[in-house]
Order: structure tokens, then sequence, then C-alpha cells
């Protein structure tokens, strides 16, 4: 089974169905189209592919939990694209798309469903899932951070949330600049970070985001549903992020709840 699905790939009803389907046996092949951002005057494809990514690996750990079979991979930005090319290199026999409701679902307005039946001849089934009103069936935490990304404060403070009930974690850590050693070292420390959390039981999945941390917090607002931002800092008057009121300016745009952490390690490059 074809799974196709962008913000709503961790839905309730979307997983209710995957679990259904797991329960016959079936194995599943999970596609998210990639999606520009919004904010920013640049756009950077690593990070673009890193937000498609970290949906695709929160499914397939999903599927995986339940015992059933499944793989997946970043898909064109044209969800119909995205669907015909998986369907040319997989063996699917049938396609399942989430969307939005139809008020709110530009895939919808394309009439990916209908396209798709045609082109394929396979059965599709269509699952809506409103976020707005069901939200997700767990708590969904960004956190934003570089030179403390592995910091123990940082870590323990994540440790706690995850111990408060159902939640996973979404880290971004901004590259430091364009040039290929940068975007090497954000990913260097973002994968300190999520082996720093895989020790304490946590899932948890990431993304280097653009330059400017705010622009990188905002893409990720616009990626994913979230129930709350932890950004970590280095202490006021060492910090420029705390210069810049980052956080404020996040609490200000996002009307979500935001917890600044600050920390005197500063972690190796």
């Amino acid at each position: 089974m074809l799974i196709l699905a962008n913000e709503t790939i961790a839905g309730g009803p979307l997983l209710e169905r995957i679990k259904e389907r797991a329960q016959e046996g079936t194995r599943f092949f999970v596609v998210v189209p990639q999606t520009r951002p919004r904010h920013g005057n640049v756009i950077y494809d690593d990070v673009v592919r890193d937000s498609a990514q970290v949906r695709v690996d929160l499914a397939l750990e999903f599927i995986r939990d339940l015992g059933a079979v499944g793989e997946g991979e970043v898909g064109d930005q044209d969800p119909f694209n995205a669907a015909m090319d998986a369907v040319r290199a997989q063996p699917i026999d049938e396609i399942i798309v989430s969307t939005l409701p139809a008020t709110s679902s530009g895939w919808l307005r394309r009439d990916l469903v209908e396209r798709l039946q045609e082109e394929t001849g396979l059965p599709v089934e269509h699952v809506v899932v409103d976020l707005a009103q069901e939200g997700l069936p767990f708590d969904v935490t960004l956190v934003v951070a570089n030179l403390t990304v592995a910091a123990p404060e940082l870590v323990e403070r994540l440790k706690a949330l995850s111990e408060e009930g159902p939640r996973r974690f979404i880290a971004v850590v901004p590259q430091s600049g364009v040039e290929g050693h940068r975007v090497r070292e954000a990913r260097q420390r973002l994968r300190r970070l999520l082996a720093s959390l895989d020790d304490e039981g946590i899932v948890a999945a990431g993304m280097i985001g653009d330059p400017d941390p705010y622009v990188a917090t905002m893409n990720a607002v616009q990626y994913f549903h979230l129930s709350e931002i932890v950004i970590s800092t280095l202490p006021e008057g060492t910090s420029q992020w705390v210069a810049d009121k980052l956080v404020e300016r996040v609490r200000n745009a996002t009307n979500l709840p935001v917890e600044h952490i600050e920390s005197r390690v500063k972690a190796e490059a």
C-alpha cells in the first residue's frame, strides 16, 4: 500500500487506518512530497528535503512499532508526480491519500484522488485528517538549538517532557552558513543530539535549518503540527540568539508555548 501524505502524516484517522491494514498483513510504502518553505529569502534544498524526510521517518517509526513492514522516500514537490514515481518503482497494489478537509486542501482542489485513480487503475482511498479540530494523538515538541545542542541541560529537560505523556520531538539545527563544511557541522551537531535522546529512549527526528534561527523555526512551524517549542541558547551576554530576542519573536509570531533553556556548555563542532 502506498501512503501519500504531507502535514497529515501523523493524524489520528490515518494512523488508525494504517493500524487496521497492518493487522491484515499489509506492507507499506510512505511518500511525502517536498514542500517549499514560506519563510526566508533563499530556499535551501537540504532544508526542504530534510523536513520531508522527518515526516517519512516518523511515519515509518509508527508502522514498525505495529510490527508491520514499511519503507518510504521523499517525493517530488508535485504530489501526483510523487505518487506516480512510487507506483512505477514499487509493487503497489493500492493507495491511501491523506489530506486536510476539502476547504483547506490544495491537493483536493487539484483533484488528486481522481487523477491517481484514472492514471493508475488502482484502488485509491481518501483519508481526511482535520488537524485544526482533532490535533494529533500525541504532543509534538520542536527543539531549536545549535552550539548547545548536546548540552545536558537541554537533554534533561527533553527527558522530563517525554515523561509527561505521549510525545514526539523534532529537532532543528540551523546551519551556520551555506558552505559545505558548515552544513556538515550542523549535521554532526544534529546527530549528537539525536544520539543523546536515543540513549534516553526518547523518540526524535531532526533536520538542519535555515542559517537564520528565526526563519528555521518558522519554517518548522509551517511543516509540522506543533504543541510547543523549546529553544536552547548559551547564557545571556554570550548568545547572539538572546541578543536578537529570538525567543520573544518566535513566541509573538506563533502563539505557541515557547520555553527557553540556557546552557553553559558549548558543544564541540
